[in-house]
């Protein structure tokens, strides 16, 4: 796209956000409204980090506490003690709330009102009816709805099948009231003819409880057999369905298994089918692309809603945790730029791929209006979605504006839903969160409306100069007598990250080491003691405990006479090797480390076959191994040298450590090659024989 359209798209912007501004209607709620007790309980978590994380820690465990006393208990385990957490009369009202204290019945029933008044601000009941009550009131408002049941992944097959048993109810319940509903041109009417009135969303975790990408074929045969049957309903009711995005490890299961279904026949000419993706994932883009030339290829369009992302907390951590890429972006900006550009991609697939924009920032909404008006779109082509209990005045000025607007509209039982109120409320609470911004800080249009771009980083101070060390002082590590020159320097320990088997070229990886090692079963392992192999008199036969009729090797069978010629050859060595300086120890371990990381795929498949894990329990064994090998070769860098101790006149004093013998390894079986490599790298680096 040229800069000349991008300017033009860029002035139509401010133009839009103006408009929607100069529409919103923000009327604070009076002390007597329950709505302003709910604000200052936000507002007081915003101010303290420390009281927001203890808040919901103890929201999230709410619904599992059956007794007023467990309540009170988590109540003091969380907040007692702080009083940056709970004001003094809150902290003395506590402590009396003992065990049998009369005061913990009217604590409980007070807090758990409050958790369950909160959650009611978010969902719109538990049952149909409730449901109705909602929607109803959401259509005289001249807005639609797309209704979610809460519960993101079964842990069961019965469970799953209760969840797909909802959705067909949920979609049958609905259609005799929607057809008996006042017409509401605005959300019932679109630019190629009449819209679904009955929108539903769907995870497809809730549908089977294997949901898995280490296996798509599985994943996607048994999630399809339970997603047809409500595509059918959503066909016979005239309904639209949706497909949720969840975390970024199903992502692309989730794009495959939906691509797959509903380009069957029996699915391929229907129109109201969707996906929902994620702008903060940095392929976003790349898969709008995808999706776009699919749909095409498919010959209906699809509708996809784009939305920012739900999980961002969650991803940040695991990538960091497992030491992989970091699949989302980190800074709130790069997210809305992110989504400005995938706008653009959906207008351009327009004809396939019917955009839904989700977002509750003004400046998002206002760019993919102003974008579509340059493309020359018909209007209300673009659909706007926002969520249930949030940005209500910003739901009302498109409204005005002639916009369609469907309301994302969750509903379920209070213990599925904590999570939901959880993530609601961080996102309500984060100091970039755009309604934060605009309706508790007030800031300036001007400033909500800005290009996403980055903010300026302060100068960081200068830092005081360190004067030089003194090259040998109390403490402080010298080179052993004898001691070869130090090595270059390692860089400092980092875990082993695993393997990402969401990603195909991993699972495809080790399907192709479990061939290789496939092609050597059943080969003989003679036992071998200082260098030469040596034939037992008997054999040890290892098979697949999984497939017992799969025989691994045939190992050679070692008596305690082969023990007492290892040992012997074991203290023959030991002198040579105590000898040898410790980097040059350390070094050994770390040139194993890397021939294992070059036969990762190998070790790991030998451990499917040999000791019947699953492909990431194999893996993380292998990933295991190699920390022990980096672990323990820098730590003996770290102990390698002594160290002067205090000095006294005529005296050098120090200490350091010294090889003690021959080790015997006697390893377990549950981790074969892990626990091996720890017990015998540990030996082998402080100079002992093994």
């Amino acid at each position: 796209m040229d800069d000349r359209t991008l300017e033009a798209i860029e002035r139509e912007t401010q133009i839009a956000g103006r408009q929607i501004f100069a529409r919103l209607r923000i009327e604070p709620p009076s002390i007597l409204q329950r709505e302003w007790w709910d604000e200052r309980i936000l507002e007081r978590c915003m101010q303290d980090e420390a009281l927001k994380i203890q808040m919901f820690r103890f929201i999230d465990v709410l619904p599992t506490l059956r007794t007023p006393e467990q309540i009170v208990r988590h109540l003091q385990e969380y907040f007692l003690g702080d009083e940056r957490l709970l004001p003094t009369v809150a902290q003395w009202g506590l402590q009396l709330a003992g065990p049998g204290s009369p005061a913990a019945r009217p604590i409980a029933q007070v807090v758990r009102h409050g958790a369950t008044r909160m959650a009611e601000r978010f969902l719109a009941g538990a049952t149909l009816e409730q449901a109705l009550a909602v929607i109803e009131r959401l259509r005289q408002r001249q807005l639609g709805f797309s209704l979610d049941i809460l519960g993101e992944a079964a842990v069961s097959e019965p469970e799953a099948e209760a969840y797909q048993r909802q959705y067909l109810d949920l979609l049958e319940g609905l259609a005799p009231h929607a057809r008996a509903w006042t017409p509401a041109p605005l959300i019932d009417d679109g630019p190629a003819g009449p819209l679904p009135r009955v929108n539903v969303s769907v995870k497809l975790t809730s549908l089977y409880s294997q949901f898995d990408p280490i296996d798509p074929p599985r994943s996607i045969t048994a999630v399809a057999e339970r997603l047809r049957p409500i595509l059918r309903a959503a066909m016979r009711t005239e309904s639209s369905v949706t497909v949720d995005m969840e975390q970024y490890e199903v992502k692309d299961l989730t794009l495959q298994a939906f691509r797959e279904v509903v380009q069957e026949p029996e699915f391929r000419a229907y129109p109201h089918f969707g996906i929902a993706v994620q702008a903060y994932l940095r392929e976003c883009e790349e898969d709008v692309r995808a999706l776009g030339e699919w749909a095409r290829q498919r010959g209906t369009p699809i509708h996809v809603r784009l939305v920012k992302g739900a999980y961002w907390d969650y991803e940040t951590t695991v990538a960091r945790q497992r030491e992989w890429p970091v699949p989302v972006f980190t800074a709130k900006w790069e997210t809305d730029a992110s989504f400005a550009r995938v706008v653009l991609r959906l207008l351009e697939h327009a004809d396939h791929l019917r955009p839904a924009v989700g977002s509750h920032n003004v400046r998002s909404l206002a760019f993919a209006l102003a974008a579509s008006r340059q493309f020359g779109l018909p209007e209300r082509l673009l659909e706007f979605q926002l969520l249930y209990g949030m940005g209500d005045p910003i739901k009302e000025a498109l409204v005005q504006l002639g916009q369609r607007v469907r309301v994302y509209t969750p509903i379920g039982e209070l213990i599925p839903g904590m999570g939901y109120l959880v993530r609601r409320l961080l996102e309500n609470t984060s100091n970039d969160s755009f309604l934060r911004q605009t309706f508790t800080e007030h800031r300036s249009d001007e400033a909500l409306l800005r290009k996403p771009g980055p903010e300026p980083i302060p100068a960081a101070p200068a830092l005081p100069h360190e004067p030089p060390s003194p090259a040998i002082r109390p403490g402080a590590p010298h080179p052993a007598p004898g001691a070869a020159a130090p090595v270059a320097a390692v860089p400092p320990f980092r875990n082993e990250p695993e393997l990402d088997f969401a990603k195909a070229e991993a699972r495809a990886a080790l399907q192709e080491a479990l061939g290789r090692v496939r092609r050597r079963l059943g080969r003989l392992y003679p036992v071998v003691i200082a260098g030469d192999e040596v034939t037992t008199a008997g054999e040890i036969t290892s098979v697949n405990p999984s497939r017992p009729d799969e025989l691994i090797g045939r190992v050679g069978r070692a008596g305690p006479g082969e023990a007492d010629q290892a040992v012997s050859a074991a203290r023959a060595a030991q002198p040579e090797w105590a000898a040898r300086p410790p980097q040059e120890r350390a070094e050994v371990l770390f040139r194993a480390a890397e021939l294992m990381r070059g036969r990762r795929a190998e070790l790991a498949a030998w451990e499917v076959l040999e000791a019947g894990k699953p492909w990431r329990e194999a893996d993380a064994d292998v990933a295991e191994a190699i920390d022990y090998l980096e672990y323990y070769g820098r730590e003996m860098l770290r102990l390698g040298s002594s160290r002067l101790l205090d000095e006294a006149p005529g005296e050098v004093n120090e200490y350091l450590y010294r090889p003690r013998g021959v080790a015997v390894v006697i390893a377990p079986w549950n981790f074969p090659l892990a626990i091996l490599s720890g017990m015998a790298s540990a030996a082998l680096v402080t100079g002992n024989a093994v």
